[in-house]
C-alpha cells in the first residue's frame, strides 16, 4: 500500500524489522546527498514511490533545489542543510544526523538508478495489491446499486494500471508467479443464490422456449452441482425438441444418474413446478452472483501475488493478466445477457413504381393527328 500523507508518521524509528526496500530508499538518498549531480540519472520517480513518508519528502526537496556546484558541495554542508529546511515542513521527524545515516549505509553512490528501479517495482507491486484488494471489495459489496457493472468498472481500472506497469518494465518470456493460491469462494452459496437458482429451474421447466435464447447461462454458473445438472436436463430437452415439464425434466435426470444419490423424486419434481417470474430474469441473476465470485476469485489472486515480494514486476503482471483473462468470457456472456436484442432487419422497401404516362400509341396518335 502507499506509505501514509501524515507527515507526523515518518516511520524513522519503526519498531519492525525494515523490508528490503527501506534500504534501497536510504541508499538512493544517500547516493544523492554524497553526488547530487546523481539525480540527472533518475527519472519516473515520485515522493509517492517511496514506503517511508520522510524519504519521499527528502526526495521531493532535492528534486525542488537547485543543484550544488560539485567543489561547493565537497567543502561546504550548505546544499544537505537546504534539502533538510525544504523537507522538514512535511516531515518534521527529520533530523541532520539522519541525513548522515542516509550517506553512511548508502554503499555506491554510482547505483543509485537501480535503487530507483528497486523503488519503483516495490511502488508498484504495493499499488497492485491495492487496486486487487479494491476489486475483490468491490464484488461483495451488497450496498452497491448496479454491483456488476461497479465491479467491471474495477476490473478495467486494474486492467489499464498492469497496462501502464507493463510500459515501464519490459516483459520476460514466461515469468508466471510462482506463488501458491488457494481459490476461496465467499458468500457465492448463499441461501439467497440458492432461492435464485431453484426459481429459474422451476420457472424454465414452465418456460422452456426461454431457454433457447439463454445461451449465455452456462451450468458452471450455479452454485450447487444438482442445480447445474438439472439446466443441462432442461437445455437437453429443449435442444432435443422434447416435450419439457416436471415428469420429462425428472426422467432426464434418472438418465443422468442424478436420483443415484438418494435424491427423492417427489423432492425433484417439487423443486422444478414453482414457477415465479420470468426465466431470464433468474438467469440474469444467477450469472451475476457467477460474475461477481469470479471477480472476487480474481482479486484475491492478484492480491497474493502482490503480497508475496518475491514475485518481480514482470510476474506480477504476467499472473494478473492470466487471472484478469478468466473474467474476460463471464464478462462476455453478461454483456450478450444484458444488452437488449438486436431489432429486427427492415423488410427492404421494393423498387418504386414509374409513374404512368400516356401509353405509347396515344402519342403517335396525336403526332398522326398533326399531320
Amino acid at each position: 500500500m502507499p506509505h501514509s500523507t501524515d507527515p507526523h508518521e515518518d516511520d524513522l524509528d519503526d519498531v519492525h524489522a525494515p523490508r528490503p526496500v527501506h534500504y534501497a530508499e536510504q541508499s538512493l538518498l544517500g547516493a544523492l546527498l554524497l553526488e547530487p549531480h546523481r539525480l540527472d540519472d533518475i527519472d519516473a520517480l515520485d515522493p509517492g514511490h517511496f514506503s517511508n513518508h520522510a524519504h519521499g519528502a527528502l526526495w521531493q526537496a532535492m528534486r525542488e533545489l537547485p543543484q550544488p556546484a560539485p567543489d561547493t558541495h565537497h567543502t561546504s554542508p550548505a546544499w544537505l542543510n537546504a534539502v533538510l529546511n525544504a523537507a522538514r515542513p512535511h516531515a518534521p521527524g527529520l533530523t541532520a544526523s539522519y541525513l548522515h545515516t542516509l550517506i553512511q549505509v548508502c554503499p555506491w553512490p554510482k547505483h543509485a538508478p537501480t535503487y530507483a528501479r528497486m523503488i519503483r517495482a516495490d511502488h508498484a507491486r504495493r499499488t497492485l495489491l491495492m487496486h486487487a484488494e479494491r476489486l475483490a471489495q468491490t464484488s461483495t459489496d451488497t450496498t452497491l446499486p448496479n454491483p456488476a457493472a461497479t465491479t467491471l468498472a474495477q476490473a478495467d481500472t486494474l486492467g489499464q494500471f498492469l497496462d501502464t506497469l507493463a510500459g515501464q518494465f519490459a516483459p520476460h518470456p514466461g515469468s508466471l508467479p510462482r506463488t501458491l493460491v488457494l481459490a476461496i469462494r465467499t458468500g457465492h452459496s448463499s441461501e439467497e443464490a440458492l432461492d435464485e437458482e431453484r426459481l429459474l429451474l422451476a420457472t424454465a421447466t414452465a418456460h422452456p422456449s426461454a431457454l433457447k435464447d439463454m445461451r449465455w447461462l452456462q451450468p458452471d454458473d450455479f452454485t450447487l452441482p444438482l442445480h447445474s445438472a438439472l439446466w443441462q436436463c432442461l437445455t437437453a430437452l429443449v435442444h432435443n425438441g422434447e416435450p419439457v415439464d416436471s415428469v420429462t425434466v425428472l426422467w432426464e435426470a434418472q438418465h443422468r444418474g442424478l436420483l443415484a444419490d438418494g435424491l427423492d423424486p417427489g423432492d425433484l419434481i417439487d423443486l422444478v413446478s414453482t414457477p415465479v417470474g420470468s426465466p431470464e430474469y433468474w438467469g440474469e441473476q444467477v450469472l451475476q452472483r457467477a460474475l461477481l465470485a469470479r471477480a472476487f476469485d480474481v482479486g484475491t489472486r492478484i492480491a497474493s501475488y502482490a503480497q508475496d515480494p518475491a514475485n518481480s514486476p514482470h510476474q506480477l503482471i504476467t499472473g494478473s493478466r492470466r487471472a484478469l483473462a478468466d473474467l474476460t468470457t463471464l464478462r462476455t456472456r453478461w454483456k450478450r445477457s444484458t444488452s437488449p436484442p438486436p431489432p429486427a432487419p427492415r423488410t427492404p422497401r421494393g423498387s418504386a413504381v414509374a409513374r404512368a404516362g400516356p401509353p405509347p400509341h396515344a402519342t403517335a396518335a396525336s403526332t398522326r393527328a398533326l399531320r
